[in-house]
């Protein structure tokens, strides 16, 4: 579940030219790119205990795929799930979920740099200031890692499974699943507050089942989608959380427990969020209801990942076919129209974007 950080980033508005976008074909390959520094990089996740997580990088200058980039450029498969990856100072750091570690990689050729062990299950990275970093685990922790010397340095205690994280002023906002074993009717479902001074839990929100997807807008109000749990336990719903008051302002409940929504995302201006259920939709901050249709149809698709573009706003979602097939990412305008697809590996299921990668 998807969200690449970067420090330092001038949001531009997302109101790109209403001109019709002629479709383009990237052209694939299948060689190294000369460095990564200047692209976007399609995390896939691979199958379950296969061992065959990959990363796709499209290159911004040519225009060129490349597939299987880590194992090309290391001699050795990347590892069992890739969930995620985040970018610092340089450095790409791939969260590998079933692996139980991050693999740290320079930009310049995708080389490993180091291999940060000691994780338990790890889901998502966020980087809290130069010298540290939380990542969430599906295991009962929050692990912190020393961003100088790439290693666990210590974790805080959670007994839940944690997921996406935000930073919010001296705290860290972080969704908490509930135990891993149990059906959602026992899971405890809240969204913990986390003193970055202190690496403490200070404070928690409760929340609709299974908070899978977080996100801040322009307003400085937090976003949580509730997915009701993996059994359908209740309706899902999207919440409207103040940060400072530590409540929930705003419930949007969504009237079908079968269509489950995911993959939260916000735009550079922090005015519109996107998240999928089936298809892909679009709701801005200020709606008072929910959208009632796709901004972009699935048409048959099994969209799995998304991500929005932090400079130019475009919608980047994915194909993953039927998780055994080599799956196909898509670029869409924020109206909605297609500018481009390319081949990914196997189940592509989140995007991340170097700091030049304006596309």
């Amino acid at each position: 579940m998807l969200l690449c950080a970067f420090t330092a980033l001038s949001l531009l508005p997302s109101s790109c030219s209403k001109d019709p976008i002629r479709q383009k074909i990237i052209d694939p390959d299948t060689t190294r790119a000369a460095n990564y520094e200047n692209g976007i990089f399609i995390i896939n996740e691979g199958n379950f205990n296969w061992g065959n997580a990959s990363v796709t990088y499209l290159d911004n200058a040519s225009n060129h795929v490349f597939q299987d980039v880590f194992a090309k450029s290391n001699s050795r498969s990347l590892g069992d799930v890739a969930e995620s990856m985040t970018i610092v100072n340089g450095l790409g750091y791939l969260v590998i979920n079933n692996s139980n570690r991050i693999e740290v990689v320079s930009l310049k050729d995708f080389k490993s740099v180091k291999t940060i062990e000691g994780l338990h299950l790890p889901r998502f990275l966020q980087v809290i200031d130069s010298n540290k970093a939380y990542v969430t685990n599906l295991l009962n922790s929050i692990s912190i890692i020393d961003l100088k010397t790439n290693m666990v340095t210590k974790a805080i205690q959670t007994n839940s499974w944690t997921e996406n994280l935000v930073r919010y002023n001296k705290c860290v906002f972080v969704t908490s699943i509930g135990s891993f074993n149990k059906p959602s009717s026992q899971r405890n479902a809240q969204i913990l507050v986390i003193d970055i001074g202190t690496d403490a839990v200070v404070d928690s929100i409760q929340t609709g089942k299974e908070p899978i997807g977080l996100v801040l807008d322009k307003y400085q109000k937090l976003w949580a989608l509730c997915s009701g749990g993996y059994d359908n336990y209740e309706a899902p719903a999207l919440l409207r959380i103040n940060p400072d008051l530590r409540i929930v302002e705003k419930e949007f409940t969504f009237p079908n427990l079968q269509e489950v929504p995911g993959r939260l995302c916000i735009n550079p201006t922090g005015d519109t969020i996107y998240f999928l259920k089936g298809g892909v939709f679009q709701m801005p901050v200020l709606s008072q209801t929910l959208p009632g249709q796709a901004l972009i149809n699935d048409d048959g698709r099994l969209f799995y990942g998304l991500n929005i573009h932090p400079v130019s706003g475009y919608i980047y979602v994915s194909d993953a076919k039927d998780y055994v097939q080599n799956g196909t990412a898509f670029q869409y305008t924020v109206h909605g129209n297609l500018i481009t697809h390319y081949a990914t590996g196997r189940i592509p299921g989140s995007f991340c974007f170097t700091r030049g990668a304006i596309r």
